[in-house]
């Protein structure tokens, strides 16, 4: 065990009593050298953060631009600072008619506080509703929109009142009432185990929202910008929310989330009173700037189509393998879940498949599931290496369960 290492595990605050642990050296593309003197490839993008891969040259470049400008100089919303407004003008060029008013933050979770926040301001109202298997961010307000209840157990009394309906049950959503402010859904849950809701189900939910005056907020964190094969997952349902929250790939490798909506949801911050909601970090012009950067690549370069057709690939060649542990294979885009019958068998793929020197993760909400979410620029090669790893992995996966029975 390294010094470093040692020192990490003596003084960084742990998330869990098993952390995955590399010492990350630096990282190109998607690949992580790492000081085990060996090269991982990063199957997850950072949970979805490094959408272009790392160090790419176009956000480096940005990075250093904005630097030699200037950094921090006071809180979001006071000052013009131009990296802040380009990016919020490109997002309301690409985000749907009358989403044109953005309000940046650090964070996902942040970025879903304010929403619940601008929705309680404008409507009046003190319920939420939110969904089974979903996740939306673990600070107070946030973790209380959580789909599994052993995250908010330890926690609770959480803020509320939250009211969890079924995933993709339109039946459910007359539960939907007059005394709701918002409904947050993810488009497609990602730590509910890369669950994709029928087109139905989204328009049902649209359109009881609209009937009570509930406004509906998309938690596009992870989905937002490529990753589900179009910019935006809204854009597979046909549905267009309240409010898109969106967070991981927005600052282009760096932290940054946003709420965005139209102009009299998200000015109702602005007054009575003022200040009613600030940060001070969120929206920073170095995030801004190379958030900017990586999405304009992702356009220009049509990234989100290559995601598609990469992701379409990846799923189909998993389902190729034909694998009794593998209960069904779900993708959309680059997002693509691996279920297995046994929860034990899913978490030892998961380390075997590190052990070959590819990076995966199971899911928080739904633990028989292992997710790939790699970066929009993933090559081919990267891609036939990492279904090699997987498919070395599930051998050895089985070998030792046959051993252990």
């Amino acid at each position: 065990m390294t010094e470093r290492r040692l020192e990490f595990l003596r003084h960084v605050a742990q998330t869990s009593d098993a952390p995955i642990g590399l010492e990350v050296l630096d990282a190109r593309g998607a690949w992580l050298r790492c000081a085990d003197g060996r090269n991982y490839l990063d199957f997850i993008a950072g949970i979805g953060v490094s959408a272009l891969g790392h160090g790419h040259p176009a956000v480096l470049r940005a990075l250093e631009e904005q630097a030699r400008r200037h950094l921090h100089v006071m809180v979001y919303g006071e000052y013009v600072l131009d990296a802040q407004v380009r990016l919020a003008r490109r997002l309301a060029e690409l985000l749907p008619a009358g989403i044109e008013r953005v309000y940046f933050t650090n964070s996902g979770t942040e970025a879903i506080e304010g929403a619940l926040k601008a929705a309680r301001k404008l409507t009046g109202r003190a319920g939420f509703v939110a969904f089974d298997g979903a996740y939306h961010g673990d600070t107070m307000a946030a973790l209380a929109l959580s789909g599994n209840p052993a995250f908010r157990a330890p926690f609770e009394p959480l803020p509320g009142p939250v009211r969890h309906l079924p995933y993709g049950e339109a039946g459910a959503l007359d539960a939907i009432d007059s005394e709701v402010a918002a409904v947050v859904i993810e488009p497609v849950q990602a730590e509910g185990g890369v669950r994709i809701p029928d087109a139905a189900f989204m328009r049902a939910l649209g359109e009881r929202c609209g009937r009570v005056g509930a406004l509906l907020i998309f938690d596009e964190v992870l989905t937002g910008l490529g990753r589900t094969g179009r910019l935006f997952a809204l854009e597979h349902f046909g549905v267009v929310p309240d409010i898109v929250v969106l967070a991981k790939a927005l600052g282009g490798g760096l932290p940054l989330g946003a709420f965005c909506g139209r102009d009299e949801i998200i000015s109702a911050l602005a007054h009575d009173p003022p200040l009613g909601h600030i940060t001070t970090f969120g929206g920073h012009p170095l995030s801004c700037a190379t958030g900017l950067a990586s999405l304009e690549v992702i356009v220009s370069e049509r990234l989100a189509e290559r995601a598609a057709q990469t992701g379409r690939e990846l799923a189909e060649r998993i389902r190729g393998l034909g694998v009794p542990e593998i209960a069904e294979v779900r993708g959309i885009g680059l997002l693509v879940g691996i279920e297995f019958h046994d929860a034990t068998f899913a978490h030892r793929f998961v380390a075997e498949t590190l052990a070959n020197r590819v990076v995966v993760n199971w899911t928080l909400n739904a633990d028989r599931v292992v997710r790939l979410a790699p970066p929009l620029t993933l090559e081919h090669a990267d891609m036939e290496f990492a279904l090699d790893a997987m498919g070395r992995a599930l051998a050895t996966a089985r070998e030792s369960v046959k051993d252990r029975g």
